[in-house]
């Protein structure tokens, strides 16, 4: 026997829009574009504070960039940490580095170093020599204190320059 009939399956559409408002549901992501390159800003936590008196865990950060394109390359031409103050600390490559189709890099900030802060970012540029899917930039934070583990990622955002 058919649990659902027409009358109730007409109301699936209007509550599923009705969740998606809410966010129960989280809309569908926006549509992919294309770009030529850009500059990033990606947030990077060296650590986080917990608690009342804002004890600290010390998180690995990780840079992930991952080029999305099945077909194009593009050119990570900077990759530069920051701190907390927004001043530059080091430069992760000196030269180009090319990503070949959905290729991927990645920079390692070890759990050790705290000079960072719990703001510290990274700006990265990129380019392609035609417009081409965006990348994927992302921090990844990983951690353990106390026997317990955290980690979470942070989505880097492109910076209109003039």
């Amino acid at each position: 026997m058919n649990r659902f009939n027409k009358k109730s399956i007409s109301w699936v559409p209007v509550v599923m829009l009705a969740l998606c408002g809410l966010g129960i549901f989280p809309p569908a992501a926006p549509a992919q574009t294309l770009s030529p390159g850009q500059l990033v800003y990606v947030p990077i936590y060296s650590h986080i504070y917990y608690g009342d008196r804002e004890r600290t865990i010390l998180l690995t950060g990780i840079l992930s960039i991952r080029n999305t394109d099945p077909k194009q390359p593009i050119t990570i031409l900077q990759a530069d940490y920051y701190d907390n103050d927004g001043k530059l600390l080091r430069k992760e490559i000196n030269q180009p580095v090319t990503l070949g189709p959905l290729g991927s890099a990645r920079f390692i900030v070890k759990a050790s170093d705290t000079a960072g802060g719990s703001g510290a970012n990274f700006l990265v540029r990129w380019k392609a020599a035609t417009p081409v899917n965006e990348p994927i930039l992302e921090g990844v934070m990983i951690g353990t204190s106390m026997g317990q583990g955290i980690s979470f990622t942070s989505r880097g955002v492109p910076i209109k320059e003039k």
